[in-house]
């Protein structure tokens, strides 16, 4: 199969031909049909974050179901499904308290020692990132990493359901749990940015506002929802938060990964409020509370992957798309051919793209 593999940070993906393995007994072969360009992936193809290498990134995707293992029982050959990277074992501790988002168990993930299960036609294995590797015609996954959806869902909007919605919306709807009338601001009009505005929208949210400093996003953040938008740099806009939120919002939600994204977060709060960091901060910062914050109850949380129960909220997602509640195609900017991965990282690098979803012309 062709794919974009990364042989060393901070230098151009290549297309090469790698060989899959078929499936072991739980695991499942998928053929890829469109995987959405995340900010995730740039983190490790620019070095931020550590991974073996070579390795083939992606993470955000749907696809059709060529092979099952032997004990595959939740899925089957010819589904469409959605992969996440959220893989859970379904009986360790955080699965059954219903934390499966933090599941880190190793019978779901590739161990040191196993037999590769993608190799370079040179015979070279390569490293499986976030055990998905998306960008790539094959995807070889466990049966916990991917859930069956409805076969009229279009695949580009469904890939963005793995990743961008399931962290911006489940940050609302799980994370945070937005109360109807209650003010939301979301920091960062990205796809993760955009899909939580979309999702305080549905959530009966009173005030929703968006912030980020190209105005292209502010008024895509505002077809989908925001009643408010400021330039995320801008030298008041704390100020312009608190104020047209009348003392500062319930909610704040950082959907961007940069140290001043946070800060701004946690300072637009009201007495009381919650500030969700989403984004991938690099390795060496930190994110706080003053004093007078916690003496004025103001929390922080993390919000990995939207606290996803994806076997339940992405085939619940994908029905309010067809209803016409969650609005995906705005969030699309353009669909690529694998070849132009390269140039999808560079426009995300830019900042001024919502979402690019490589596609596979079938």
């Amino acid at each position: 199969m062709k794919a974009a593999v990364l042989f060393e940070t901070k230098k151009p993906l290549e297309i090469a031909d790698v060989d899959v393995a078929k499936p072991l007994a739980h695991e499942v072969l998928i053929r890829t049909q469109a995987v959405g360009v995340c900010r995730s992936d740039l983190h490790f193809v620019d070095g931020a974050y550590p991974h073996a290498l070579p390795a083939i990134p992606g993470h955000e995707a749907a696809g059709i179901v060529e092979a099952v293992g032997s004990e595959v029982r939740t899925v089957k050959v010819g589904d469409h499904v959605v992969t996440c990277l959220s893989a859970f074992c379904g009986h360790c501790e955080f699965c059954v308290t219903g934390r499966m988002f933090l599941c880190v168990s190793t019978e779901v993930r590739r161990r040191q020692g196993e037999a590769p299960r993608l190799v370079m036609a040179n015979g070279d294995p390569v490293a499986q990132m976030l055990n998905l590797s998306a960008y790539a015609e094959m995807m070889l996954v466990h049966e916990h990493a991917c859930v069956s959806i409805d076969r009229d869902m279009p695949m580009d909007r469904a890939a963005l359901i793995g990743c961008a919605v399931t962290t911006g919306a489940g940050a609302v709807f799980n994370t945070t749990d937005v109360s109807p009338g209650e003010t939301v601001c979301v920091v960062g009009c990205g796809g993760i940015g955009l899909a939580a505005v979309n999702a305080a929208k549905i959530a009966g949210a009173g005030k929703i506002i968006a912030l980020d400093p190209v105005p292209e996003k502010r008024a895509i953040a505002e077809k989908l929802g925001a009643t408010h938008t400021f330039d995320a740099l801008g030298e008041h806009v704390v100020a312009e938060v608190v104020e047209a939120s009348n003392g500062g919002v319930h909610h704040a939600i950082e959907a961007v990964g940069r140290p001043q994204s946070a800060a701004t977060t946690v300072s637009v709060l009201r007495r009381g409020g919650t500030a969700t960091i989403l984004g991938m901060m690099p390795l060496s910062e930190k994110v706080g509370l003053s004093a007078m914050d916690l003496l004025s109850g103001k929390r922080l949380q993390g919000g990995i992957m939207g606290y996803n129960r994806f076997p339940v909220d992405i085939p619940r997602l994908v029905d309010f798309y067809q209803r016409g509640l969650l609005d995906l195609d705005t969030i699309i900017a353009e669909r690529l051919p694998l070849a132009e991965i390269n140039h999808a990282f560079d426009e995300l690098r830019k900042g001024d793209a919502t979402r690019s979803v490589i596609v596979f012309d079938r």
